[in-house]
């Protein structure tokens, strides 16, 4: 994800710019094309076929940028740009327990260890939406 805009305030263009380039590609496809010649109507081509084929990217890369921005915010808490006393946050929590390492250390792994659970669970959560809602996936019953 190198290529995010700078602003880090703005992470809604890179999704915009995803499901944008994802329905260009969408509106060349034959079905689309099948679609228009049975007239059908724009909305109807839209709402029918290209948002729900647009959908498993879009949600993915949303939450993708869901889990950068709680690591971006834990980040900032563990420098002390983040969150202030008396609020706390998980980098907050790493970075008061690092001084206690040595004598009690499950004050630093499970701040870490949640930190590390949120960020794959949005990003399985994400994984999940898009298997259950896009209709390019084949689904193999037993």
């Amino acid at each position: 994800m190198a290529d995010l805009p700078g602003d880090r305030g703005l992470y809604w263009a890179y999704v915009s710019r995803v499901a944008r380039g994802v329905v260009l590609s969408l509106r060349e496809k034959e079905y689309i094309e099948a679609a228009r010649a049975l007239g059908a109507s724009d909305a109807r081509i839209i709402f029918r076929h290209l948002v729900p084929n647009a959908l498993g990217s879009i949600i993915v890369n949303a939450t993708v940028l869901v889990a950068i921005a709680i690591l971006l915010e834990t980040a900032l808490s563990y420098l002390g740009f983040g969150a202030r006393p008396p609020d706390t946050s998980l980098g907050t929590l790493v970075s008061e327990a690092q001084t206690a390492l040595t004598t009690r250390p499950w004050l630093f792994y499970f701040p870490g260890l949640f930190i590390i659970l949120i960020a794959l669970t949005i990003n399985f959560i994400g994984d999940g939406l898009r298997d259950a809602l896009d209709p390019q996936q084949t689904k193999v019953r037993a």
